[in-house]
């Protein structure tokens, strides 16, 4: 199952147009009013990495299957969703079903493109998504301490443990605050894992910038006027030129992000951004039938990564062949690493690093 991102903001500040570049598709309408996204687009993004390609040049496989994150391209949000407002309860139900939020953020000036607030502020427009999302989180928790107040009032340890934990995060909340903001030992963040608050889910602001200043974008400076802490993930882009870009073949994209004096595409740059946000790492499969790179969270056991294969795999995993990418590479693929000796035979403890190229033995 793909990763989901939903694509948040305000009306009219790029989100369907990044979509449209995202899905290299016209399938969200970009139009110039308010609630033109009803119902959520829904497209499947390739993850982009250079390993595969390389990989796929080596073992020359039947099929090529990258990994993959799908975007959602949800209703713009206005001031008072948490009420009603707008599409508000259909916003905040679409957005309660992703892993992590893409707040898509206007910071470019044009008169042709109304904005719903008059004029153009970044700092104001993400403290109002915040805010509704605050609102939102506030109401769920007073639902879910509901819940637990009778386990908690008969002395049951799980209960006494979540209520204190949605005390906490009410007081959070009531300051204005998101659940970003609480400390919590590993034991708590599993448990407010399971709340599904919105302020708890991973998230990186997109700033959408002009063209002419996608050049010389200094983040830094735009983290410290919009408020935004330096480990929270942002990147600049230009969904014009992103939409832009896929009209154009390769050769043609790449020229012209160098008369832009752009590395690389900020669409590039979203999707790993949404990656690290979400703590994932790729590992690679690889045969003559198959190349295929695969999601896996950060600090998962070999039997876990088996398991994004097929519950199977996990459940009666026995080792897992591992050669790390460096060396696959290095001694011309499987057959020349085991000759090497760098494949090793992994047990059940082994921690799965970023591009190890694997082989699961199972028994079922």
């Amino acid at each position: 199952m793909a990763l989901q991102i939903g694509i948040v903001g305000l009306p009219n500040v790029g989100k369907s147009t990044l979509f449209n570049a995202l899905t290299r598709s016209k399938g969200a309408e970009a139009a110039n009013y308010p609630f033109c996204t009803i119902e959520p687009n829904v497209g499947i993004v390739e993850v982009p990495d250079r390993r595969l390609s390389t990989l796929t040049s080596m073992v020359n496989p039947q099929k090529i299957i990258p990994a993959a994150i799908e975007f959602k391209d949800i209703a713009g949000l206005v001031k008072g969703a948490s009420k009603g407002e707008g599409l508000g309860n259909k916003f905040l139900h679409a957005i309660r079903e992703v892993d992590a939020i893409c707040h898509v953020v206007r910071a470019f000036g044009d008169s042709n493109i109304t904005h719903v607030e008059g004029t153009v502020d970044p700092k104001r427009d993400r403290e109002t998504i915040e805010a509704e999302l605050i609102i939102s989180d506030i109401d769920s928790v007073e639902k879910q301490m509901d819940k637990v107040a009778g386990g908690a009032r008969t002395g049951e340890k799980s209960k006494l443990k979540e209520l204190a934990l949605l005390q906490r995060v009410q007081a959070t909340l009531n300051e204005g605050k998101t659940t970003h903001s609480l400390e919590c030992n590993e034991e708590e963040s599993r448990i407010l894992k399971n709340f599904h608050l919105l302020t708890n889910k991973p998230i990186i602001y997109a700033v959408n910038i002009a063209e002419d200043d996608l050049r010389n974008a200094d983040t830094d400076s735009l983290r410290k006027s919009m408020g935004i802490a330096q480990d929270e993930q942002l990147i600049t882009i230009s969904a014009k030129i992103e939409e832009d870009l896929q009209e154009l073949s390769a050769e043609e994209a790449q020229e012209m992000l160098s008369e832009l004096g752009i590395e690389s595409a900020g669409l590039d740059k979203l999707i790993q951004a949404a990656y690290m946000a979400l703590g994932y790492i790729t590992y690679f499969t690889a045969g003559e039938k198959e190349v295929r790179a695969w999601n896996v969270r950060k600090g998962s056991t070999a039997p876990q990564a088996a398991g994004v294969i097929h519950t199977d795999f996990e459940k009666g995993f026995i080792r897992a062949d591992t050669i790390a990418y460096e060396d696959y590479v290095q001694f011309n693929g499987e057959q020349g690493a085991k000759e090497a000796g760098k494949m090793r035979s992994e047990g059940k403890e082994y921690i799965v690093k970023d591009g190890d190229i694997m082989h699961f033995k199972f028994n079922v």
